[in-house]
């Protein structure tokens, strides 16, 4: 520093401005080799990992893994992804990291899910000479990872030994236990798209290419500059396509037939055990919104998809995957430990909360039209509207939904009440609840406190015997889920068509159904209070109870699950009340 000291308090104060300025500019330099540092590593480490990818033809290391067999890696577990993929946050300050995001999802947990373990046990249980069979076709969709690796290698995918997941040793165990998870979906391919053949889980991913050779598919463009960070971190070439915004991505699993077997092993029948997307297909729906635009809604602003030099992208479409299955979510939270959950318990709660949010506000309505006294009788119109783009329920059989009807006297005394739901699980008054063998019908008018409307899918074996099991099931003697808006009961196909006396009700029709209730009232005076309310349950007591008679792990373990937390198995949708005077 070259300063010269002069006579007069001018110089001395230019000394000193002198002296601060370089102080400043010495501050700052520094200041930048501090803040650079991070960027400084991490392109340092993406140098140093190009080089090592050119060396290994374009391979990322895994860790404990040799060259050779990571080059055979189809797939990489979302950890991985996270690296980049988390941390990421809307200019108005909302995380919407995709990792957070998806961890506490049933995306994430599918895996983990111990009524799937249970209804996997069961089946093999019943069907023990097809055990092979049944343990692939059910990881293909719920541990995608695993099946297709092994697949890769002329195997068969297995359940059980992948369990449990917080045991994962291997490296198929650990793709296993990653669930639904980043490169399985983002490794589909549309090559079926829309066909039968991709449906149970008939997607097409390459089996071919090494690691450093494999797409990964994005429904943005491709920033040449960055998708090299993507490929020498993760051994994966970024590719732009829409088909991942489609709904028919979400029809591969989400539209699953299921074998009938008869007594040794043969298939004697099948059953369209669940078919969203033909439901929405068949809906008006169909041209206004995808499964992603209600499952995965997008962000408003526009938002960085990484937190590694990030461009600014729109419509991101978040990754919670909202669905309606939040008694599984407290269910894996409350046994975390035991399942091997790795999302936060507050991540839980918050994925709980999100899940039911969702159905309060996305999913039905419920409204009283009419209600008038007559003589000595109540009659009152409820009416149900169905705000999903398919069947409410919908998806995978064991979930119901009802009608919780009551009035209340004068005093406060319940004077009746059709659907109410018990400590059990159970609704009172239910046939089906009561004995496994009956079911409950569609009412158009209910008279009786032991009548419920109560929106299902009953499954009958070859004997028409009332089954919840899916390879006994032949049929549905009983299809009376709320349709979506649109849809046309008379010109649907069999596999999405309405079963039982609902088909000939007139009042339940595309969108919605109405049901009268007439109550006695036996010279009651006074206001009447009249609530009506629309409860949903993702596992019916029966799909429960009749896992009881089967002595394995998993189902002893479900069980004891189920029992302890039966009282919270359900959630008010919607509901509506008002008082008339007698």
């Amino acid at each position: 520093m070259a300063v010269f000291l002069k006579d007069g308090n001018a110089d001395w104060i230019q000394y000193v401005s002198l002296i601060f300025n370089e102080w400043e500019n010495m501050m700052y330099k520094h200041l930048m080799i501090i803040i650079s540092l991070p960027i400084l590593t991490m392109v340092l480490g993406i140098s140093i990992n190009n080089y090592r990818a050119e060396k290994t033809e374009s391979v990322p290391l895994i860790h404990g893994m040799e060259a050779d067999t990571a080059k055979k890696m189809l797939f990489s577990t979302a950890s991985n992804c996270m690296n980049c993929h988390n941390n990421l946050v809307t200019p108005s300050g909302e995380n919407i990291s995709f990792g957070i995001d998806w961890r506490k999802s049933m995306m994430a947990n599918s895996a983990r899910d111990p009524y799937w373990h249970a209804a996997v046990r069961r089946e093999v249980m019943d069907h023990p000479e097809s055990k092979a069979a049944i343990e692939n076709e059910c990881s293909t969709c719920h541990m995608p990872m695993a099946h297709f690796q092994a697949k890769s290698q002329g195997q068969m995918s297995r359940v059980f030994a992948n369990l449990p997941v917080n045991k994962a040793l291997t490296q198929q165990n650990r793709l296993a236990a990653d669930g639904v998870s980043c490169t399985t979906c983002h490794q589909i391919k549309s090559d079926n798209f829309g066909e039968r053949e991709s449906f149970v889980g008939g997607f097409v991913i390459d089996t071919d290419k090494p690691m450093g050779q494999r797409e990964i598919y994005g429904p943005y463009a491709v920033d040449q500059g960055r998708s090299k960070i993507m490929h020498s971190s993760s051994g994966f070439l970024q590719v732009e396509s829409k088909h991942l915004i489609e709904s028919e991505l979400c029809a591969t699993c989400h539209t699953l037939y299921t074998h009938t077997l008869g007594p040794d092993g043969e298939v004697i029948g099948e059953l369209p055990e669940q078919v969203p997307y033909l439901e929405w297909k068949h809906s008006s729906f169909v041209n206004d919104q995808s499964c992603q635009s209600c499952h995965m809604p997008e962000v408003k602003e526009s938002t960085p998809i990484s937190s590694v030099w990030g461009q600014p992208r729109e419509n991101v479409s978040r990754h919670s995957f909202r669905g309606g299955n939040f008694f599984m979510q407290r269910m894996l939270n409350r046994y975390r430990d035991e399942l091997g959950v790795e999302a936060l318990p507050q991540e839980m709660d918050a994925a709980v909360n999100r899940t039911i949010e969702h159905l309060q506000t996305k999913s039905s309505y419920i409204s009283i039209t009419s209600a008038e006294v007559v003589g000595n009788e109540l009659i009152a119109d409820v009416e149900i509207e169905n705000l999903a783009g398919h069947k409410l329920p919908t998806a995978y059989p064991s979930g119901r939904v009802w009608i919780r009807f009551s009035v209340t006297g004068p005093e406060g005394r319940v004077v009746f009440e059709s659907g109410k739901v018990m400590p059990d699980g159970s609704i009172n008054g239910n046939d089906n609840d009561r004995a496994g063998n009956y079911y409950e019908q569609h009412y158009s008018e209910i008279t009786e406190e032991n009548q419920v409307q109560i929106y299902e899918a009953i499954l009958v074996d070859p004997e028409d015997q009332v089954t919840t099991g899916l390879l006994t099931g032949i049929r549905y003697i009983k299809d009376n889920r709320i349709l979506p808006k649109g849809f046309d009961k008379f010109t649907a196909g069999e596999d999405i068509a309405v079963k039982g006396s609902a088909d000939d009700d007139s009042d339940f029709t595309g969108g919605s159904d109405r049901v009268r209730y007439r109550v006695k009232l036996q010279d009651l005076n006074g206001t009447l209070r009249v609530k009506a309310e629309l409860y949903y349950q993702p596992i019916a007591y029966r799909w429960a109870r009749n896992l009881d008679s089967y002595d394995a792990a998993e189902t002893n373990k479900f069980v004891d699950y189920y029992n302890s937390m039966s009282e919270h198995s359900s959630v008010v949708l919607a509901s509506t009340k008002l008082a008339i005077v007698n």
